[in-house]
């Protein structure tokens, strides 16, 4: 599995639709999805799924309003239960003997059990065929926003999300880390704790630290943990040759994010081609944090998108996307 800065094909998004449990999911996330739409697609091809063709004309026609480049948006007519993309979607791999890319589709059961997922655990099959590429089902239940992947063969994720007995009962973290090996190439880990229970992810990895540029890790000011242990195993790890990550510190906000009743969090960014979307929340640390990401990734234009409607419902830009990596494989 290529980590997020690899070249991209494009990017996915599940459009939010109005015919699952909120009939206000336009009118809530809509200027959000537009944002993201507006800033990506001058990088990369954005493959964007909605839940019919009723809905493929009525986002079409706003995007082309928006001044939308439409020869670089695709359509998916495909039925979702909801936008998180990053959890429910394909995760791509190359296989190791042909450098075919592949879709792998891991079980998908809304965080143990939630909400509903009938239409989103299908997802990964139907881009699969869409694309025209092999789709290898994985007998595990993964979200793709509990796992980071520094793309030099570390692995990143927390034990409360994987090895929850609402997910993968009386599984070990061997049992894990074998399925990690053979479908995403990864040969070394590392752990965190992570706490069950605190939010509907069961606390997911891309909440709390990311993998940047292969040798970096971007988290939290250690007086922002609720564990110092786990703030801790981060400075101390180490990747596959041995050596220590450099670590960055983002903020979160100065002010609780009114919508949510908590401070808003950075560190659930999106690295695009060409920019990286940055969650914000009409507060004075929003520029902060993109200041900081922007040293980060001197090379990509960082873009912040209005987060708080959907940091409510427990996520922000990471979730709601998932690259796609170039089909020509950079060795």
């Amino acid at each position: 599995m290529p980590n997020e800065e690899y070249p991209h094909e494009g990017t996915w998004l599940q459009w939010p639709h109005n015919y699952g449990w909120d009939s206000r999911h336009i009118q809530r996330y809509e200027r959000s999805w537009v944002a993201m739409t507006q800033a990506l697609y001058q990088g990369e091809r954005v493959h964007i799924i909605v839940f019919n063709e009723q809905e493929q004309e009525r986002v079409h026609a706003l995007l082309a309003l928006e001044g939308v480049d439409m020869t670089q948006i695709s359509f998916h007519v495909f039925s979702t239960d909801d936008v998180w993309v990053r959890d429910n979607g394909p995760i791509f791999v190359f296989n190791k003997d042909d450098d075919q890319l592949c879709v792998t589709n891991w079980l998908f059961n809304a965080w143990g059990g939630k909400s509903e997922c009938y239409y989103d655990n299908y997802v990964p099959l139907k881009v699969g065929h869409a694309l025209g590429l092999p789709v290898l089902d994985v007998p595990m239940v993964l979200e793709g926003g509990s796992i980071e992947v520094d793309g030099r063969g570390t692995l990143m994720a927390k034990e409360s999300s994987i090895l929850n007995q609402n997910r993968n009962p009386g599984w070990t973290r061997s049992d894990a880390e074998g399925f990690f090996r053979h479908y995403l190439g990864v040969t070394n880990f590392v752990w965190l704790p992570g706490r069950k229970g605190g939010d509907v992810t069961d606390d997911h990895i891309d909440g709390t630290a990311r993998f940047a540029n292969g040798d970096t890790i971007v988290t939290f000011y250690k007086e922002d943990f609720e564990s110092p242990k786990e703030y801790n195993l981060l400075v101390s790890a180490l990747d596959v040759n041995g050596e220590p990550y450099k670590i960055v510190h983002l903020p979160c906000t100065k002010n609780k994010v009114k919508v949510a009743a908590d401070y808003g969090i950075y560190t659930n960014f999106y690295v695009g081609n060409k920019v990286v979307l940055v969650p914000s929340f009409d507060d004075p640390n929003d520029k902060k944090a993109a200041d900081k990401l922007q040293q980060v990734y001197p090379d990509r234009e960082v873009v912040s998108i209005p987060m708080a409607e959907v940091y409510k419902d427990g996520g922000m830009v990471h979730c709601v996307t998932q690259q796609q990596p170039s089909i020509k494989r950079r060795r």
